[in-house]
């Protein structure tokens, strides 16, 4: 990356000087094994830095090409994805969704559950719209709650596929989860779900690609993102950073090694967590919303669309939302087409701007863009949990101290 002077653009460089301090004190005090940071505003890259290991057992730095698997920021890719279709007039937000996978127009509702463990199911009050599904309102769940009926049955199909050794692929999956009944009515609540992961099956149905290759095709090689797929071929394992995370307080930071990246094509390409990149890719990407939806001469959406991005659209029933009671991660935000966007910035009680719009991983990689400052951030580093220290809304906020 090209480094410019940070006061061209409006930033302190010895401001920017305590950004590098506290995230050199997470590795220097073993906390995190390592990560990269970069800060970009008006088109030009004001901060990259690169601190700590990529594998600390093997005393690997973190490299320019790191790889890194960015789980859950796989869903804006997708959301972006998805709204190139929604330009073309496929769709529009209140659309239903059954139009594409007819089997949610007759989707049942889990409202209770009968003495003999059957599902006491309710008809459909309105029915699951492109809105709800970029918000999570769908109804639609993950599977991963433990006592609920209905992720019971997430966990039974799976369980069947598996059995018969057949292959779960988008298009068997949006069969699938069309006729899982919903946890609750469409638009009412807020559950973090396989959402997104419809929206991908939804954009290989309306074009007719694999949903991979639409992304090749249509964002990664415009963009110039050649590290970024659903798998990291053999050549490039050597370039994948490590997993790490806390299993207790008492044993410090251990490397996670079951977790590692497909080595070829997955089967389920997932849209909403299975990408792998580096934070040069991921850097254009955002660049990319910054402009607008366009890159070196590269329109990948419209400035309207991009600008859907920095408003809410998720049903005030549904609103305030998060992973827990009193989420203040998630304090003064509402949820926009596949991620968080910035409604209230006294609530989150640091710096921002109303329309800031971004997400993170599953473990730890995490990005925001302010098209107000023509702003982005973005870091990548591999820890579970994502939220295991406050270094997100830390980065964020020596970010914009530093401005001047």
């Amino acid at each position: 990356m090209i480094i410019v002077n940070p006061e061209s653009v409006g930033f302190s460089s010895t401001r920017l000087q305590r950004l590098s301090s506290l995230l050199q004190g997470y590795v220097g005090r073993s906390d995190l094994p390592g990560m990269s940071a970069t800060i970009a505003r008006r088109g030009h890259t004001i901060y990259y830095e690169k601190f700590g290991w990529m594998n600390k057992e093997a005393q690997k730095p973190i490299q320019d090409d790191t790889i890194f698997i960015i789980a859950s920021m796989t869903k804006p890719i997708t959301a972006a994805a998805t709204m190139m279709l929604y330009e073309e007039g496929h769709f529009h937000l209140n659309t239903p969704v059954s139009k594409f996978l007819p089997g949610f127009k007759d989707v049942k509702v889990c409202v209770g559950v009968e003495k003999d463990g059957s599902l006491i199911l309710a008809d459909l009050e309105r029915e699951v719209t492109f809105r709800h599904l970029f918000t999570h309102t769908a109804g639609l769940s993950y599977g991963w709650n433990e006592n609920d009926p209905v992720d019971l049955e997430y966990r039974e199909t799976q369980k069947r596929y598996e059995e018969q050794k057949l292959p779960m692929t988008l298009h068997n999956f949006g069969e699938e989860i069309s006729h899982i009944p919903l946890v609750f009515q469409p638009g009412s609540h807020w559950r973090y779900s396989y959402s997104i992961d419809v929206l991908g099956a939804i954009v290989e149905i309306i074009s007719g690609q694999p949903y991979e290759k639409f992304l090749e095709e249509r964002i990664f090689k415009p963009l110039g993102m050649s590290d970024t797929a659903f798998y990291v071929p053999p050549e490039k394992m050597g370039r994948v950073a490590t997993i790490y995370g806390h299993d207790s307080p008492d044993n410090g930071l251990q490397p996670i090694n079951e977790i590692k990246p497909h080595t070829e094509s997955p089967d389920f390409p997932s849209p909403g967590g299975g990408l792998v990149s580096t934070i040069s890719d991921y850097a254009r990407f955002c660049q990319m919303l910054v402009n607008g939806g366009e890159l070196d001469g590269k329109r990948i959406l419209s400035p309207k669309t991009v600008a859907l991005f920095s408003l809410n659209h998720t049903p005030v029933e549904a609103l305030p939302y998060g992973f827990a009671e009193n989420d203040l991660y998630h304090a003064g935000y509402g949820y926009s087409l596949g991620t968080r966007v910035l409604m209230d910035v006294s609530k989150t009680g640091l710096y921002g701007s109303v329309g800031e719009f971004g997400w993170d991983g599953a473990f730890a990689t995490y990005f925001w863009v302010d098209p107000k400052e023509e702003l982005y951030g973005l870091m990548m580093l591999q820890h579970r949990p994502n939220a295991y220290y406050p270094i997100h809304q830390q980065f964020k906020q020596l970010t914009y101290q530093a401005m001047i």
